[in-house]
């Protein structure tokens, strides 16, 4: 046996004992459920199925109306197969960003849409997601929920690359629903901002600040959600305090104390309103169960 064949014949065994090691890619039924987060073992992605998702309706939301019909028409012209955007969806924890997502799955799941749950983290796995459903016949959203970065963080660029930039196309089955808290995903500083040129009477921006920009601006469609009213945090309020079949909802004491829970928390959100009410509604069951 000569050296280049010993040599080779050693290389495949301890192949041979790398690959125990090694665990398999799951293969995963994406026909029997809705719902799925990519998750890594070992350095290997696969998809775990979501087996409780959050069965919220659309008809929970209120005085989110544009973002909300812009959102479902958007939706329904993908499912359709007609053209439709990759969607950013921005503002203030507790505004409904998330939820109405996830509100838009439960109203179309019937139809075959289905959600593939991707966190920032592993955005870089982002295109082998992607090639993985091509050629499937269901359509998916890639929910991208809480989304931001800093400028050490190059994960965003795998983003980019999905969203537009890369000589692969998206496949038609496959739209792009994300979350954050910023309209601009990256962090501008005001230095990038400091380096910007006259040309020609022309303010040109940085190039930090058009990298920055760019990762938002690959979004077709943005929804910008803000801070809800008295009015309307009280609203939001009563609905959900009439879901959970609390009596006397209206009330001079539930008013006060609705507007105490969101000063307490620093938001008049639809969070803070159905957390209020869900604590509410403990309270009032509570007391009746005691004095029964």
């Amino acid at each position: 046996m000569t050296d280049a064949e010993m040599f080779f014949r050693r290389a495949e065994a301890i192949l041979d004992r790398l690959e125990r090691f090694i665990p398999a890619p799951v293969t995963v039924d994406l026909d029997h459920g809705i719902a799925w987060r990519w998750r890594k073992h070992s350095n290997v992605g696969g998809l775990q199925k979501i087996e409780r998702f959050n069965a919220i309706d659309l008809k929970d939301f209120h005085h989110i109306d544009h973002q909300k019909q812009e959102l479902i028409r958007n939706t329904q012209q993908f499912m359709k197969g007609l053209p439709a955007n990759n969607a950013l969806l921005w503002g203030p924890r507790g505004t409904g960003k998330s939820s109405l997502v996830k509100a838009i799955l439960n109203a179309f799941s019937s139809e075959g849409l289905r959600l593939i749950e991707v966190e920032r983290h592993d955005l870089v796995d982002l295109p082998e997601i992607v090639e993985s459903l091509h050629g499937n016949s269901g359509k998916f959203i890639v929910f991208c929920d809480d989304l931001s970065f800093d400028e050490r963080d190059s994960t965003y660029r795998a983003l980019k690359v999905v969203l537009d930039g890369s000589v692969l196309t998206t496949p038609d089955n496959l739209i792009i629903y994300a979350t954050s808290n910023r309209r601009h995903l990256v962090p501008e500083r005001l230095s990038d901002n400091q380096n910007a040129r006259p040309i020609d009477g022309e303010i040109h921006q940085s190039e930090a600040v058009e990298e920055r920009i760019s990762l938002s601006e690959r979004f077709g469609l943005w929804l910008s959600f803000h801070p809800f009213d008295q009015n309307s945090y009280l609203k939001i309020v009563d609905h959900w305090l009439n879901e959970f079949s609390v009596a006397s909802r209206e009330s001079e004491n539930v008013r006060r104390a609705a507007l105490q829970w969101a000063l307490l928390h620093g938001s008049r959100s639809g969070r803070s309103a159905y957390q209020f009410a869900k604590d509410w509604a403990g309270r009032v069951g509570l007391e009746s169960i005691q004095s029964s």
